[in-house]
């Protein structure tokens, strides 16, 4: 009614006024529509959410980056080819481009990313775009940007339209003074790094919009996770990813951690498959919009130890990262998942040997096929 009251008040202007255009009017009515407070503030009914009688429609911020690609082919496994978009504001590789829709997004660009939304009738945001642990201390302005601004722009824009949205948070979002063996799910979070506190930031504005607006939240506290089919990009669990590459080209790995610093890891896999639970789950079923999940937790001599059952010629040295040994120490240890495994019945399937076999058998593979090419 209000919007309807602003726009009549607009067009009875326009008579008395040469300059004015449909452009203008139809500008002021979107910026209107797209402010921080809501159709549901005055009164207005926001969009119903999307059911799960109907396959979604579904939109990956950050799409290039470890996670977004695999999930996007578990999805379209799942919901068809062109139910599932991957955007970023980078070119894709020839491989991700022909196999499924891909665009550019910037979420920085309400605008842009609000058309997006509507012209490709979205129901589900997963949201991956983010500045990760080490790169984000090392330009907390891009971090606070890209990942507080960057998430105000998601949440409003899912609200305003009734999507479910989905926000990966992380074990970073902890800190020195919380409990570390195990961590469980709600206990103090005072993390040390930009990436933890825009996290904890996004946990706490993604549940207030739920129960401030209904909005369709959900979100998973990752761990460490372990692919062989994406680069590292910054973060303090790298190097499990980065040891098996250099591993079997070389022989020798240098790590940046101390061998006993113990953290939570999970395969790509799993936490992939989890993810696509977790959005399946009905909403009823979710005691919680945050939840905790884990597989595995292991250190570096851990993992080596179980690499050279495989590989008994691997040599790893460690040279130690005071920075990255500083977040690593005021992570969690063990992550406590209770919850999960009980409200939508989460369940792991690789442990480190596994993980380990998986890893080493893909990244020779791939090396050969390389080799053959």
């Amino acid at each position: 009614m209000l919007v309807m009251q602003l726009l009549r008040g607009a067009v009875k202007h326009a008579g008395s006024s040469p300059q004015f255009s449909v452009e203008r009017l139809t500008s002021a009515a979107r910026g209107f529509s797209s402010s921080s407070q809501h159709l549901s503030d005055f009164g207005g009914t926001p969009p119903p959410p999307c059911t799960d009688t109907e396959h979604p429609k579904i939109l990956i911020t950050g799409g290039l980056g470890q996670l977004g690609v695999g999930l996007a082919k578990l999805l379209r496994r799942r919901f068809g080819k062109n139910n599932v978009i991957l955007s970023d504001i980078r070119k894709p590789p020839n491989h991700v481009y022909h196999n499924g829709p891909f665009i550019f997004s910037d979420i920085l660009d309400s605008k842009n990313l609000r058309e997006i939304v509507v012209n490709n009738n979205i129901s589900w945001l997963i949201h991956y775009s983010a500045v990760l642990s080490a790169v984000g201390e090392n330009n907390i302005a891009l971090a606070k940007e890209v990942n507080i601004t960057g998430l105000h722009n998601i949440l409003d824009i899912a609200t305003d339209h009734g999507l479910r949205v989905f926000v990966p948070s992380t074990i970073g979002a902890f800190g020195p003074s919380s409990p570390r063996d195990p961590t469980p799910e709600l206990c103090v979070q005072r993390p040390r790094t930009i990436y933890g506190v825009s996290k904890v930031h996004a946990e706490l504005m993604g549940e207030y919009y739920h129960h401030r607006y209904g909005l369709d939240f959900r979100c998973l506290r990752y761990p460490g996770i372990v692919s062989a089919n994406s680069n590292p990009r910054g973060g303090t669990t790298d190097y499990a990813v980065q040891i098996f590459n250099t591993a079997v080209k070389t022989g020798c790995f240098e790590c940046n951690l101390r061998s006993d610093t113990l953290l939570p890891m999970m395969y790509i896999d799993d936490c992939l498959r989890a993810t696509l639970e977790f959005m399946e789950a009905p909403a009823d079923s979710l005691l919680s919009r945050t939840y905790n999940i884990s597989a595995m937790s292991f250190t570096p001599h851990d993992l080596v130890q179980e690499m050279q059952k495989v590989l008994p010629e691997l040599k790893v040295t460690y040279n130690v990262d005071p920075l990255l040994q500083a977040i690593a120490d005021g992570w969690p240890m063990v992550l406590e998942d209770i919850a999960a495994r009980r409200d939508w019945g989460w369940k792991h399937e690789f442990d480190l040997s596994e993980l380990v076999q998986t890893m080493l058998t893909h990244i020779t593979s791939s090396n050969q096929r390389a080799q053959a090419n």
